[in-house]
């Protein structure tokens, strides 16, 4: 364990047996013959004792020198141990967040009660929701990307400097063949795409790099906008010296939170290289001037780029915030088996304080108003190659309203599987500022909830699920108020 930690481990220690056996700071001074100063740094974890000063507090306190010394903690404390023996204090950067850890440390030492009862909880919540390691270490990065309005500009400097260093033309739609040649020239990569194809149970892998050799290893199956991104992305860990970095895309598994960072990093750099924030943004000026919602210059936004849907409304949650101020947003990606009714979020981000629409791991079923679900559906029964939308959602529960665009393209990876990626934008002053075709009568327009055991809308054809947790809400609010009468009348 790290030496800060086991300091204030035995500094908990002692203020719990101190204070067990009603014993002042000062009490324990007089007892002991240590200043009441020297003490104090001890239970803040400042201080760890020497032997014999632990051996004349072991006799004064009448306890054991072994259990002293011990790193095990009684089950009131046993959850801070496990939090620092965890290490995740050290895995987590938080000098990302402004958090200073010797500041945390100090929060434990003074309250160590009351913060067990805090852990205890985040940790019952996390098992009852089978919240993993894997998952707290995205939603920090999450986090990360909506305290920074998901746009860093030291990455889109970075990306200047590397066009201009290796003489890629930004204005143009960037190819896989560009990339390659410099990941091969410059880099020494060998490119192989034979070798994943080759074992049936990495089907769902676009790429694996073998780091010893410089060997990245490609799936059969990837188009060329895949491609020219994982490339994108390796150029990023190069250019960028990241060493702490994942192998396979998509990820299997990662052991240290620097690794989820840094694949985010890469990814960012990737996007912002193959969609230039200055081509991008000028597009959507002349977009966002029309009267009306033109589908076909948007799509022919999206195809400009040599990069796939999902890419390109991440790009835009890029752009927006900082381009045009728009920075309540949110973007959801599902997937969804043909056949089905099931309907799975598997990635969201919030640029927003509004709570609605977010993931729910309760088998709760999504709202089937929402365009995002509505292209999937359509897509499983056309078979085309790429179904488009657009709504505005209004969320009477929330009070909110949101212009929602989206595309659903088929899983090349697995059969009878589609996917869906969507933006959706808050409808407020600023949006109105910025889109000039909001007042279109052409967009649908169309009252959602979040999931239908939460929704109140009575006339919904598509309800998958009685509203039971908006009913028991209700059941709750009813007695309560009778509750309320009832003491007021006999209170009078």
């Amino acid at each position: 364990m790290e030496e800060d930690y086991i300091k204030l481990i035995f500094g908990l220690k002692l203020k719990q047996i101190r204070t067990d056996k009603n014993l002042s700071l000062f009490g324990l001074s007089k007892l002991s013959g240590l200043s009441k100063s020297y003490l104090n740094e001890i239970e803040n974890g400042k201080k760890y004792p020497k032997p014999d000063k632990i051996a004349l507090l072991s006799d004064k306190l009448e306890v054991p020198y072994d259990q002293m010394v011990s790193l095990r903690l009684d089950k009131n404390l046993a959850p801070i141990g496990e939090l620092l023996q965890s290490k995740i204090l050290k895995e987590i950067p938080l000098e990302l967040f402004g958090i200073k850890e010797s500041n945390l440390i100090d929060i434990v030492a003074n309250a160590p009660t009351k913060v067990t009862a805090f852990i205890s909880t985040i940790i019952e919540i996390a098992h009852h929701y089978s919240f993993s390691k894997e998952s707290f270490f995205l939603a920090a990065v999450r986090s990360f990307q909506e305290a920074n309005n998901n746009y860093f500009d030291d990455l889109e400097q970075q990306v200047l400097n590397f066009s201009k260093a290796y003489q890629v033309d930004l204005t143009s739609s960037l190819t896989s063949k560009v990339l390659e040649e410099i990941l091969t020239e410059e880099y020494g990569y060998v490119i192989n795409d034979n070798e994943l194809s080759k074992n049936e149970a990495l089907g769902n892998l676009r790429s694996v790099f073998v780091p010893q050799t410089k060997t990245l290893l490609l799936a059969t199956g990837i188009d060329e906008a895949q491609r020219t991104f994982i490339f994108a992305k390796e150029i990023a860990y190069n250019y960028l010296d990241i060493k702490d970095r994942l192998h396979t895309f998509p990820w299997i598994k990662f052991q240290r939170f620097d690794q989820v960072l840094n694949n985010f990093y890469a990814s960012y750099f990737a996007g912002a290289l193959i969609i230039p924030k200055d081509n991008l943004t000028s597009q959507l000026e002349s977009f966002f001037e029309k009267k009306i919602f033109d589908e076909a210059h948007f799509l022919q936004m999206l195809e400009a780029f040599n990069a796939s849907p999902e890419s390109f409304y991440q790009r835009l949650t890029n752009i927006l915030p900082k381009a045009f101020n728009i920075k309540n947003l949110f973007f959801l990606r599902f997937t969804h088996k043909q056949g089905t009714e099931k309907f799975i979020l598997n990635k969201e981000l919030h640029l927003t304080h509004h709570h609605s629409p977010r993931a729910n791991e309760t088998n709760e079923h999504y709202c089937r108003r929402w365009v995002s679900l509505k292209g999937l559906k359509e897509i499983s029964k056309s078979g085309n190659d790429h179904e488009f939308g657009v709504q505005i959602s209004n969320y009477p529960s929330h009070g909110t309203t949101y212009l929602v665009i989206s595309s659903a393209t088929k899983d090349p990876f697995k059969n009878n599987q589609y996917r869906s990626v969507s933006i959706g934008l808050l409808i407020n002053k600023q949006l109105e500022r910025k889109v000039n075709f909001l007042g279109d009568k052409a967009i649908p327009w169309r009252e959602v909830g979040v999931t239908c055991e939460r929704c109140g809308i009575i006339d919904c054809k598509v309800r998958q699920a009685p509203a039971i947790i908006l009913d028991r809400e209700a059941k709750n609010k009813k007695i309560e108020n009778i509750v309320e009468e009832l003491n007021f009348r006999f209170q009078s």
